[in-house]
């Protein structure tokens, strides 16, 4: 099979307290754009984008038949209005991802600690080398097109996070609760790399607060230089 979801043994986090879900209070850019823009935005870019990725989509399936587990998985994430949404990515870790991670923690205190902090490895034994290629290119994460399309994404917003990556967030968790999670955003376009967890989260807050089409284009237009130059991780 092309697709298949998470493993049984893979636990979907809880979702946020019924405070949390409820509509944030957040000061945002308004007018036609924050209302009904960015969604036209969202449905159209998507629809192109799909059109003109297909050919590398369908190579990209095609090859992860080779791999075990199938060529997508979802993982549940956190949305606007703290609704969760399974998030689409073409597979890039081995089957038995979890015991590997596992495994490393428990052995590397330096691995522990960057975990703890980033929650990403720069050495990471789960990801495989198709794998490994997709990240630097970002093009494992094409599938979220189909989320935007769902109204479940954006094509520029936060990045998408976890149940517990959105306890990191305090205070800030409200800015990224107002919005839909973003296939691009500031983060990625910023040295994502080289950016530390509460610098991310800053730049969600200030997204949220200030964001308007002319921004939202000119992120998608970092974004391809981002993808060109392979820099993601």
């Amino acid at each position: 099979m092309i697709y298949n979801v998470l493993d049984s043994s893979q636990k979907s986090p809880s979702r946020p307290s019924q405070d949390s879900a409820t509509p944030p209070a957040v000061e945002q850019g308004g007018g036609f754009y924050a209302k009904r823009g960015k969604r036209y935005l969202d449905i159209t870019g998507a629809i192109i984008l799909l059109v003109v990725f297909s050919p590398i989509i369908l190579v990209i399936s095609l090859l992860q038949l080779t791999q075990a587990g199938g060529a997508l998985f979802t993982h549940t994430r956190i949305g606007q209005f703290g609704e969760e949404f399974g998030c689409l990515k073409f597979r890039t870790m081995a089957a038995d991802a979890d015991k590997r991670l596992e495994k490393l923690l428990a052995s590397d205190v330096e691995a522990r600690q960057e975990w703890r902090e980033t929650q990403k490895l720069t050495d990471d034994p789960r990801v495989t080398g198709l794998g490994n290629v997709l990240r630097r290119s970002s093009m494992d994460e094409l599938p979220q097109l189909l989320n935007v399309l769902r109204g479940e994404m954006s094509l520029v917003g936060p990045r998408p996070v976890t149940a517990s990556e959105l306890s990191k967030y305090g205070e800030a968790c409200q800015s990224y609760l107002a919005m839909r999670p973003g296939l691009t955003g500031k983060w990625q376009v910023s040295g994502r790399n080289d950016v530390t967890y509460d610098e991310r989260v800053q730049l969600d807050q200030t997204y949220a607060r200030n964001f308007g089409l002319v921004g939202d284009l000119a992120i998608l237009a970092q974004t391809i230089g981002v993808v060109l130059g392979a820099t993601g991780r």
